[in-house]
């Protein structure tokens, strides 16, 4: 009987460390934004001018999606932490964070941790917008009104760091995504894994385009198709290699397990940040959603477990 793999942490004590990070105040407010909490270049334009800068909004609205805040329990959060550290500063209206949340200006802070180039795999999963709980759908069944939205995201093999985020309904395919996921991204790419979802030729050619190695598995009644391009002939190739040396074999040879390391992202997004989205607009929610990315980029910078 095959014994079952075991996986041990290698550095415990860093990654112990790490974990208590995480709920330092530090992490999330450090120098720099305190001294640029103010707004001070002049856009010339008419109107109100505004007070604090992207980057005291985005403070603010980070340490909202970490400690699961409301709005106003948010500005009120804010105030008693200035108060506490005295320092001269105020915190945002929470009316103003609702409305800079939609146009702030964001960039997912990957940090690069590759050789020849980056391995990204993707992946889908589904958020809650509003609806019933898990009890009342399993005792008395889902309601009409149960919604849900759709996060694709693209991560890093390399760093576990989210590098391309895109936030759809629940009725778009995983493979209308992928093109404007590899957008995203401006470094070299070595190779984009994914599951059967991406077996589709608009995957392969824009993989292929980004100058990355597809990697998606051919679906069980996959057959060859006329290579008119280079997509079809890289699917045509996987197509013949999974009939010839079987799927189990084709998976191993092109490192196609590593994909699992999506799911544990989302996990991780999950388990910290929760599977719930608060905002009611659809650019309200992508920014919460690319808030929570940056999150997430910025806690596995503080230490990830080796085994």
């Amino acid at each position: 009987m095959k014994k079952k793999t075991k996986y041990r942490i290698k550095n415990w004590s860093e990654y112990n460390n790490a974990l208590k990070q995480r709920g330092s105040l530090t992490i999330w407010v450090d120098k720099n934004i305190i001294a640029a909490w103010y707004n001070n270049k002049r856009t010339g334009q008419k109107g109100r001018p505004v007070v604090y800068s992207n980057l005291a909004i985005q403070c603010c609205l980070t340490l909202k999606m970490i400690y699961h805040l409301p709005l106003r329990a948010t500005q009120g959060f804010v105030c008693s932490l200035l108060q506490l550290v005295q320092l001269p500063l105020t915190a945002p209206d929470y009316s103003l964070l609702s409305i800079r949340q939609k146009i702030l200006p964001l960039e997912l802070s990957g940090r690069g941790n590759y050789k020849n180039g980056m391995h990204l795999v993707v992946d889908s999963t589904g958020l809650k917008l509003y609806g019933e709980g898990e009890w009342k759908v399993r005792k008395h069944g889902a309601d009409k009104r149960r919604t849900w939205l759709k996060l694709h995201l693209g991560i890093n093999e390399a760093s576990h760091d989210i590098e391309a985020v895109v936030l759809t309904s629940n009725d778009v395919h995983d493979s209308e995504t992928l093109p404007d996921m590899l957008k995203q991204i401006t470094d070299e790419i070595d190779q984009v894994t994914g599951d059967g979802a991406y077996d589709t030729h608009s995957s392969y050619q824009a993989t292929i385009h980004s100058g990355a190695d597809p990697c998606f598995p051919p679906r069980r009644n996959a057959i060859r198709n006329k290579p008119c391009d280079k997509a079809w002939q890289a699917r045509n190739h996987a197509v013949s290699q999974v009939k010839y040396h079987g799927l189990k074999s084709w998976k191993k040879k092109n490192n196609y397990h590593r994909r699992s390391l999506a799911e544990t992202a989302m996990f991780r997004f999950k388990q910290l940040l929760g599977d719930k989205v608060m905002a009611r607009t659809f650019e309200r929610q992508f920014k919460e959603i690319s808030i929570k990315c940056f999150a997430i980029n910025k806690i596995n910078q503080l230490g990830m477990p080796a085994y």
